[in-house]
């Protein structure tokens, strides 16, 4: 195997001036400096599964798109200055979950899955312990200086990451009164949003959700046969409108675009959550992409002279990666660096600290040996002794293909019965199958949905104080890096 890296190398190193490539880059890197602090804004961007691994695959996906070979590409945010790692597990996991993350890196306090924002004494669905355990999160910070708020995720609003900055539970899945347990105390996370709406400058919440925010017996404006999930009857989209005469409530990518520029505009643009960035034109009533949403969010936001605090979350690639569909949340990684994109060149970054991390991983795995410029998502042809691409595929033990990219575990894990002609075992795989939109990557364990990862996620910045985020970080570095920052 040495010896085919070997033969591998040689052969893409002839056609690169790999001397000439390294000393540009370590000139570059040289003249990199770190920018003091404050920060006038700060913009926390999260990929919600969006570990190095898909990552890179993706890099390759984008590259391969526009017509090269893909290693060689460099996704937008891989250009910020500064990178670390971020150490993801949950106070008692060891592979954690997203509630517990997100609230690791909007609190700065690490507790356990599947809540939000109270401590670690705090056992999952206990209302009665979480009462008086609630954690102060970056809303605060942003509020006691004055910055405006923004959120948008192509999730529901309601989720565990988005619900982190603004609400308090003992379980993420709390997110209509209907979740609730009976005579519970607490108070569910949806009419948390429209309380943090009038106790803090929220100028902005963008994302999927309806049926949270709507009462059961009331219609979905885009789909009529689906009513909202609220048993105490209220609409609490007309909550949000009686806040104030600024405050508005749309439903479309149209409606965005002509909501007034002194709006304080709550965006529901699914019942559940917003549409893969795949399927997103399939929309009837038009959905914002989570780069449009995030341009919206800035030029609005830019409007407050003391400046702001912007989430925004990539939501689905977790959600594609759990569904075992590599395409999907590689798409969607693609969509999340157009975001990223969009806020560099709508802001300064001597004074703005951008920050682009996720908040965990998944087990999807990138091996086989495939040859230089392999469709990421297709089966493996490796090189013969010349160092050229293979016209087959590679086969495995069992005398069938496999795919550059595959799982630990989740839906993918398939066993097919022996025929006259094929033994028992995994399916066999073409090129054909593997490159369609809806192709679910073999797995190992068969799992309904595939897991999350427990390895360390990448974070990568620029702006004031992101040189703090080099190396390895706990999770919660992240908050106290933003706090730092907002703090004059």
């Amino acid at each position: 195997m040495d010896a085919l890296f070997a033969v591998g190398f040689q052969a893409s190193a002839a056609l690169t001036d790999w001397e000439a490539e390294g000393r540009a880059a370590l000139e570059a890197r040289k003249a990199v400096r770190p920018i003091g602090g404050p920060a006038k804004n700060v913009i926390l961007f999260i990929g919600d599964g969006m570990d190095v691994t898909t990552i890179t695959a993706a890099r390759i996906h984008a590259g391969q798109q526009a017509g090269g070979t893909g290693e060689e590409h460099v996704l937008y945010f891989e250009n910020l200055p500064f990178t670390g790692f971020s150490k993801t597990y949950n106070t008692n996991l060891q592979v954690p979950d997203s509630a517990g993350t997100a609230t690791a890196m909007l609190s700065g306090q690490k507790t356990k899955a599947g809540v939000v924002n109270v401590d670690q004494t705090v056992a999952r669905g206990d209302c009665d312990a979480s009462l008086d355990k609630r954690l102060p999160t970056i809303i605060e910070v942003a509020a006691e200086t004055e910055r405006a708020i923004g959120i948008v995720s192509t999730a529901r609003i309601t989720h565990a990451t988005p619900a982190s900055v603004y609400a308090s539970s003992p379980d993420r899945d709390w997110e209509a009164d209907s979740d609730l347990p009976r005579q519970s105390q607490c108070t569910d996370i949806a009419a948390q949003l429209i309380e943090a709406g009038s106790a803090y400058d929220i100028r902005l919440a963008l994302g999927g959700g309806r049926r949270n925010f709507f009462p059961e017996a009331m219609a979905d404006p885009e789909y009529p046969d689906r009513n909202g999930d609220r048993a105490d009857g209220r609409d609490l989209t007309a909550a949000w409108r009686a806040l104030s005469s600024d405050h508005q409530v749309v439903f479309s990518a149209d409606e965005l675009a002509a909501t007034d520029r002194g709006a304080k505009v709550l965006g529901l643009f699914e019942p559940s959550h917003m549409r893969y960035e795949a399927d997103r034109d399939e929309d009837g009533a038009g959905e914002p992409s989570i780069a449009e949403m995030t341009s919206f969010a800035i030029e609005r936001l830019a409007a407050d002279e003391e400046g702001f605090f912007l989430l925004v979350e990539g939501g689905r690639i977790d959600h594609a990666h759990h569904e075992g569909n590599a395409y999907r949340a590689l798409t969607d990684v693609i969509a999340f660096d157009d975001a990223v994109k969009v806020a560099m060149e709508m802001t300064d970054p001597s004074e703005t600290l951008i920050i682009v991390t996720a908040d965990h991983g998944h087990t999807m795995t990138f091996a086989g040996y495939p040859h230089r410029g392999n469709p990421i998502l297709g089966v493996v042809r490796s090189v013969n002794g010349q160092g050229q691409a293979d016209a087959l595929p590679v086969q495995a033990n069992d005398q069938k293909p496999y795919t550059a990219l595959s799982y630990a575990n989740g839906p993918g894990a398939r066993i097919v019965p022996a025929t006259e002609s094929a033994r028992a075992g995994r399916p066999f795989v073409t090129d054909q199958e593997a490159l369609t939109e809806d192709y679910r990557q073999q797995a190992t364990v068969p799992l309904f949905s595939e897991t999350h990862g427990g390895q360390d996620v990448g974070v990568y910045a620029v702006g004031p104080g992101a040189h703090y985020l080099s190396g390895v970080n706990e999770q919660t570095n992240i908050y106290y890096v933003m706090e730092d920052a907002l703090k004059r």
